[in-house]
């Protein structure tokens, strides 16, 4: 297979990043559509372009800087990637999971993960935050996984369980802080779903969906989790919900991208807010040595 890549591959990365900045992350953080800003808040940056990152793909799509930014979080070092790729620009799926084995090898131990999705829950409103406590992954429900080919058993095992994946404390810390910070109200907790995109749902798809328990769909994520969890990594995830999913042949409103971000800018003080406490209350050994 020509899109297979080898430890070697990921090693090089990591020990060119290591290279080039003193930072020595425990924890990652994957920026979704517009949220890009949860980077801007590192402080003693270090951040390189996609481009000039050996072996990083590129970033195509608006609301996704494409840059990987180190520096620290209330004394916490972290790595953020300031865009995402996806499955639907092309990239192959050990592609689009690239800089997650790349974290593993620079030392990261947890990975949060953020994306703007659509609800299907009827209770949820536009503007709410979910987190995340299970996924469906379709495009892996189909064969389409992260982990097909040779198993590399320095990363993991062959067959990686994905039950209890998004880890239960850290979610716990999450609601207690959104309730010291006196925003429970528009956070929820739920179950994502990876659809392959980039087309939104029709309705006939948005209703299945529905049906199996979903609560907020989207075109990312899974893959990433999929991989941190075979790597041994905590796991922690949060959904912008930036707009319903039509599921009425009554209902006139389609959505847009541009709309997304719209919504991602709101909200984007909020969620940089629980980013940033959650990672300050983690327990993590962050020694620089």
């Amino acid at each position: 297979m020509k899109d297979q890549i080898c430890y070697d591959d990921y090693q090089k990365t990591a020990s060119w990043l290591l290279s080039q900045t003193q930072h020595r992350p425990k924890v990652a953080i994957i920026c979704g559509s517009g949220l890009g800003m949860l980077a801007d808040a590192l402080k003693c940056q270090d951040s390189f372009p996609y481009s000039d990152i050996p072996g990083f793909p590129q970033s195509t799509v608006q609301g996704h800087a494409g840059r990987l930014v180190f520096g620290e979080l209330k004394g916490k070092t972290c790595v953020c990637m300031q865009g995402r790729f996806h499955m639907y620009e092309g990239h192959s799926l050990c592609k689009t999971t690239f800089p997650v084995r790349v974290f593993k090898l620079l030392g990261v131990e947890t990975l949060i993960v953020t994306n703007a999705a659509g609800s299907l829950a009827d209770s949820y409103q536009v503007g709410d935050i979910m987190i995340i406590k299970d996924h469906i992954n379709f495009p892996g429900l189909a064969g389409l996984n992260p982990l097909n080919g040779p198993n590399d058993e320095k990363f993991g095992p062959r067959f990686p369980p994905m039950s209890g994946v998004y880890d239960k404390d850290l979610r716990k810390i999450a609601f207690d802080l959104c309730k010291s910070m006196g925003v429970s109200q528009f956070i929820q907790e739920g179950v994502y779903c990876m659809v392959g995109g980039p087309n939104f749902e029709s309705i006939a798809e948005a209703r299945l969906l529905h049906r199996l328990g979903v609560d907020a769909v989207g075109m990312s994520t899974a893959p990433e989790v999929v991989v941190a969890t075979h790597c041994g990594m905590r796991v922690f995830g949060l959904s912008l919900i930036t707009n319903k999913v039509v599921k009425s042949y009554n209902d006139t409103e389609a959505v847009n991208h541009e709309a997304v971000l719209e919504v991602s800018k709101l909200r984007s003080q909020t969620l940089q807010m629980l980013v940033t406490e959650l990672v300050s209350r983690m327990d993590i050994n962050n020694n620089t040595t």
